[in-house]
């Protein structure tokens, strides 16, 4: 078992929901973030009344799965990120578990 990370922007959130179904991935969870690209160091650019929100609405999901799914999951990224618009594909990281309960 391995604990399995995916960020989405909003955009794609019934995208990435679609694969983790196709990857038999059915435990998860999810929690709203904002997600930021940004060259200029944050504390130059952090105001007391900023004008507008400066995240992009995202999505991360976790989920603690086996090998195969995160597998299956993986090759259904890929092909979904090559067929991409923008510059914000969907990103995933497995992360191995020493030990569980």
């Amino acid at each position: 078992m391995k604990l399995l990370i995916v960020t989405v922007v909003a955009e794609f959130e019934k995208d990435i929901l679609r694969l983790f179904k196709k990857a038999k991935i059915e435990s998860f969870s999810e929690s709203q973030i904002d997600g930021y690209k940004t060259s200029t160091p944050l504390v130059r650019t952090a105001s007391w009344f900023p004008s507008e929100k400066g995240g992009i609405e995202s999505s991360l999901f976790f989920s603690f799965t086996e090998d195969e799914n995160i597998t299956t999951l993986f090759e259904l990224i890929k092909t979904f990120n090559k067929n991409l618009e923008t510059n914000n594909p969907i990103k995933a990281v497995v992360v191995p578990i020493e030990k569980s309960i």
